[in-house]
This record gives structure tokens, C-alpha cells and sequence, in this order.
């Protein structure tokens, strides 16, 4: 593997894709680190979205010395607490479904009115150079929980996050629409800036 390698962990294909897309511009071989690892474990222990970005970094950096990406990112319903929050991925159990946590959130709001079923998808990237510095990039986008999924895109909660301002759920956006917007979209804007600066230096 050459320095331009990004090691981006996540066993997420839809979120592996979407990275790759939204840094396509970039002079970088974006490798899933199930293909490099494909038994690669970690345990997202966090309080945080930050505390478990960065482990799941440092863990792919520990085994690679390479340059490497992991993100943690979850939905957020005030009128829940917060919740599902740093659990969004395992919310109906560890080895739930997106379809699992959709009902159970679903389940959690059934009688809420509007207003109450306003929530935040947030997204905090961990960036590791191959000196081991690392850097964070953190963003949100606002909006509402839908009674029911509507759109065939995306995945995760996507079809019931709705963005008032385009009438859409996330899954109802194509890509690029999508990766303007979304928590993730502006939290790689950060993040590839900062990939930017990290090949320059090492040009």
C-alpha cells in the first residue's frame, strides 16, 4: 500500500460507498478495512460520538500505520433524551436491523406530535495521519421522525429522517443531494479539507 492509502473503517457498505463517492476527487485508494482485516473487531465503548471515532481509528491505525478514517454517527430524538444516539447502530439489540431499530424508534414515539419528533443526525469523522496525529470533524443535520419510512435509498434510519426544507427523507434524496446536506456530507466537507492538508504535507 502506497501513502495515498485511506484505511476507512466501517462495515457499513452504504457508508463505505458514500465516502468513497463524496472523496472521489481526491489522489486516494479508499480501502474498506474488511477487506484488508475481514475479521477486524472493535467495541464502541464511548460515551461519545468522539470517544468512538477515535477508537475505531486507533484500532485500524494500530494494525496498519497508515493513514486512516472512521467516523460514529447516530440519530438524536430530543424528546427521547437524546436517544438512540451512540447506540443508533445497535438500538433494538447487537444485532439488530435497520428495520429493527426503525420499528422500535417507531414504537417510542407512537402518539408524539410533530414538534416532539424533531431530531438531529450527527456525524463526528477521526482522522489518523501515519505520524499519529489525529483530527476531528463534527457536523449535524436537523430535522423530523416520520409516523413511517418513505424512500428506497440510503439505509440506517434514512427513511424516516424528513428535512422539511426539500419535503424529502434522506432516503428519498438521491446521492448528491443527500451528501450536501447530510451530517455526514458536511462532516467529510470538514474532513476532506483536512485530507487535503495531510497530502500536501506529505507531497
Amino acid at each position: 500500500m502506497s501513502l495515498s492509502d485511506l484505511i476507512v473503517v466501517t462495515k457499513n457498505k452504504g457508508k463505505l460507498r458514500e465516502i468513497k463517492d463524496f472523496l472521489s476527487d481526491l489522489p486516494l485508494n479508499i480501502v474498506g478495512i474488511d477487506s484488508i482485516f475481514p475479521d477486524f473487531h472493535y467495541e464502541e465503548t464511548g460515551i461519545t460520538f468522539e470517544e468512538n471515532a477515535l477508537m475505531k481509528a486507533q484500532e485500524a491505525y494500530m494494525l496498519t500505520g497508515k493513514l486512516c478514517m472512521a467516523d460514529d454517527s447516530g440519530l438524536e430524538v430530543e424528546a427521547l433524551s437524546n436517544l438512540p444516539g451512540v447506540k443508533s447502530a445497535r438500538f433494538a439489540g447487537d444485532n439488530a436491523t435497520d428495520k429493527d431499530n426503525n420499528r422500535k424508534l417507531l414504537e417510542l414515539l407512537k402518539g408524539f406530535s410533530w414538534e416532539e419528533r424533531k431530531a438531529r443526525f450527527v456525524c463526528v469523522i477521526c482522522i489518523i495521519e501515519p505520524n499519529g496525529d489525529f483530527h476531528f470533524a463534527r457536523a449535524h443535520c436537523e430535522g423530523y421522525i416520520l409516523e413511517e419510512e418513505r424512500g428506497e435509498s440510503g439505509f440506517g434510519y434514512d427513511p424516516l429522517f424528513y428535512v422539511p426544507e426539500y419535503k424529502k427523507t434522506f432516503a428519498e434524496m438521491d446521492v448528491s443531494l443527500k451528501n450536501k446536506i447530510s451530517h455526514r456530507g458536511k462532516a467529510l466537507l470538514k474532513a476532506k479539507k483536512i485530507l487535503r492538508e495531510i497530502l500536501n504535507k506529505n507531497k
